[in-house]
């Protein structure tokens, strides 16, 4: 039998818009099951991750924010929280950060996968396919490029795609050049599940570390972020926070963003 192979996806039916982003909003469950079905079906699905940065440069950059309306995207942190709260009454129901979602899609796969890494810097994402191996051994890892390749190493993992062709692929290249360069670069003949996960293999890899349980469950794993790189991060978190939060609140007020 011939695989049928979608270029298109129905949306989720809950749905919140984020400063002009629309943002699915589903039980953990409920998204794991949506990748996984359309990973059965061969339905091709980018996913993509919504926190207040990715938020506040959706609302500079038109180009990034039309991006994402081909983009299932995911609510993904306190940030987003909080504004679903002042805009519609309620959290999300879940957080679904990259970090934490993709170990779990992985483990709750109902058949080994093939699972491709591009992005970060050389020999991370070999470092991360390994990381990802100890949690599911099950499917097959492979770290196809940096994301410091040139047009031919580019190419060539162009051409690597289309003979292997993943069920997902995690594409590591920072907001909000992953995510242009997946609508730009990428179809369904590529892969099925194309996924922007920004800095996950440093933190898989132990190259970022992450913030200590406790502080993760208090929703408050910028603050470590921050205390980590406070001269990279500053200006992410000390600005751009307070800077969402009155977006917000003038979308609830005006409905501009």
């Amino acid at each position: 039998m011939t695989d049928i192979v979608a270029d298109h996806f129905d949306e989720p039916a809950g749905q919140r818009d984020i400063l002009g982003v629309t943002v699915a909003d589903l039980t953990k469950d409920a998204a794991l099951d949506m990748i996984h079905a359309a990973i059965a079906h061969r339905t091709y699905r980018p996913i993509a991750f919504l926190n207040a940065n990715n938020a506040n440069i959706a609302v500079s950059d038109p180009e990034f924010r039309s991006v994402l309306s081909r983009f299932t995207v995911l609510s993904d942190g306190v940030g987003v929280d909080v504004a679903a709260m002042m805009l519609y009454g309620s959290a999300f129901r879940a957080n679904l950060n990259g970090t934490d979602f993709v170990p779990a899609l992985l483990a709750s796969a109902p058949k080994p996968l093939k699972i491709g890494l591009f992005g970060a810097r050389p020999e991370i994402a070999e470092l991360a396919a390994g990381h990802f191996k100890r949690i599911d051994p099950r499917h097959e890892y492979r770290a196809l490029a940096d994301g410091y390749i040139d047009a031919v190493g580019e190419t060539e993992l162009l051409d690597k795609l289309e003979q292997w062709r993943p069920d997902i692929l995690l594409v590591g290249l920072g907001v909000p050049r992953q995510e242009k360069w997946i609508i730009d670069r990428l179809t369904a003949d590529r892969c099925t599940v194309p996924m922007a996960i920004g800095a996950l293999f440093d933190l898989s890899t132990g190259e970022i570390p992450r913030a200590p349980t406790w502080l993760r469950r208090l929703r408050s794993e910028w603050v470590y972020r921050l205390w980590q790189e406070p001269r990279r991060l500053w200006r992410r978190y000390i600005f751009g926070n307070p800077v969402f939060l009155f977006r917000v609140m003038r979308q609830r007020l005006t409905g501009h963003r």
